[in-house]
């Protein structure tokens, strides 16, 4: 079977090697960079430069008495080149590696577009050619969205791939969003240096439980950073040399512009009209259970569709795609999907929470934990935050869970696990976690369903 995979990111690469390893012939195309944003201009470079605004950070502000706290210097081209040594490292091992190893998936570099269900024209440097195919998996991910703010797109603003590839720290950075890319990139440069404006359309993370967002920008100013939430800009201008972005109330000029307001499903230019594959208003394409679009031998996965946009989605998608197209029957569960934003605290999510338990006619009750009730943050001198665990009020099962802690994100698997497996909080309550570690703070919250917390010794049973 001749399988056509268009994209060569973490969804394209898990379909097409497991198509290959069944014996089938892999064309895969790919107009840009291989291994697509994840490795490249995503995950693993923006997790390099936060934790390298976390080292500076601690080092300044630590809370240990008796060590002194010193101001590093900082230099970014150095920070930048190891960076993008990292990214390299990983790409040739991830995806250079793979396709040379694999012969019977071959690499076509060029733009694709549909001429019709099962034909493909790819424009390349040189010529144009089409491909037939009897399968198709649209793994295209996505692209940074730029509001319709006037001016704006006359200006040189940075997208997050521009901000991760300077190889210098602006004085002041002016952040326009509020989801995860905008909280994360801000506090970073603000730790790295950069005087930072983060302005937001509504709160932080609206998405999320508001006490998520309502601490986090606490932590924000806190660290001195400015944040002006529910404001929207009138206008952007560019002189050559700073930005100038236009309020209600104000104007406010700095000499770089961060525009992290989400991002839109990479498919425009893939004319799917002619091959009548739907999407809905936003470009996302459709798809069922088993990654099947409106037609039925094309499929689609990752951020080009309406699954949520996780590297590790997007991955497992693309596996059970390929599984699909060569006649299994592989569903996508996406019931209970984990979530992380890496901020310092970090927020980690997963399920319901309490307001949405509830709109879906869950008898929902739920309990918060500070983390100054936890005695792993205690004895880091870290108390930022909490965990909060929701759950069906008569039976008891977890239904959802809010994490804001330092290296929260470590901990929220333990929780998804608890929900697949349909566990209660007693069963949390009960089981045996490490004294002194941030997941105890689990038990410590499962416990607070039925006891009070401050009558509990230290590593209460």
């Amino acid at each position: 079977m001749n399988i056509v995979v268009i994209g060569s990111g973490s969804s394209a690469f898990a379909a097409a090697i497991y198509a290959a390893t069944q014996g089938h012939q892999v064309t895969m195309i790919e107009k840009g960079t291989l291994g697509g944003t994840c490795v490249n201009v995503g995950c693993v470079p923006s997790k390099i430069f936060i934790r390298a605004a976390q080292v500076v950070h601690t080092m300044q502000q630590h809370s240990f008495e008796g060590i002194q706290r010193v101001t590093p210097i900082i230099q970014r081209p150095a920070m930048l080149a190891q960076q993008q040594s990292r990214v390299e490292e990983l790409r040739r091992l991830k995806y250079e590696k793979i396709l040379a190893e694999t012969p019977n998936i071959k690499l076509l570099q060029g733009t694709a577009s549909f001429v019709d269900q099962k034909t493909l024209s790819v424009q390349t440097e040189d010529t144009t050619m089409t491909v037939q195919a009897d399968r198709i998996l649209i793994a295209t991910g996505s692209k940074a969205f730029t509001p319709p703010i006037a001016g704006l797109e006359n200006t040189p603003f940075w997208t997050s791939t521009e901000a991760l590839q300077s190889d210098a720290l602006p004085k002041h950075l002016i952040v326009l969003g509020g989801s995860v890319v905008a909280v994360e990139l801000a506090q970073a440069f603000l730790r790295l240096g950069t005087q930072v404006t983060l302005i937001a359309r509504s709160t932080l993370l609206s998405k999320e439980d508001p006490a998520l967002g309502e601490t986090l920008k606490k932590v924000f100013e806190a660290e001195g950073m400015t944040v002006l939430l529910h404001t929207v800009p009138k206008k952007v201008t560019h002189d050559g040399t700073s930005f100038a972005v236009q309020l209600d109330a104000a104007t406010l000029k700095a000499d770089k512009l961060l525009v992290a307001v989400g991002r839109h499903a990479n498919t425009r230019v893939l004319h799917l009209e002619k091959a009548g594959v739907n999407t809905n208003t936003k470009g996302e394409i459709l798809v069922d259970t088993h990654m099947k679009t409106s037609v039925e031998h094309i499929y689609a996965s990752g951020d080009c569709t309406t699954q949520p946009q996780y590297v590790y989605v997007a991955a497992a998608a693309g596996t059970k795609a390929a599984i699909n197209m060569l006649g299994g029957c592989s569903k996508m569960d996406l019931s209970v999907v984990p979530g992380v934003t890496f901020t310092d605290p970090q927020i980690a999510t997963v399920g319901l929470t309490e307001t949405q338990a509830k709109a879906q006619g869950i008898n929902a009750d739920s309990r918060q934990l500070a983390l100054e009730h936890v005695p792993r943050a205690l004895a880091n001198f870290v108390t930022n935050g909490f965990i909060k665990l929701v759950a069906e009020r008569e039976t008891f099962q977890i239904v959802g869970a809010q994490v804001i802690a330092h290296e929260g994100g470590e901990i929220i698997q333990i929780i998804t696990t608890a929900i697949k497996a349909k566990m209660t909080i007693k069963d949390l309550a009960s089981q045996l976690f490490p004294y002194l570690t941030l997941a105890e703070g689990i038990k410590l919250c499962a416990q607070t369903f039925t006891k009070d917390v401050n009558k509990l010794s230290c590593c209460a049973g």
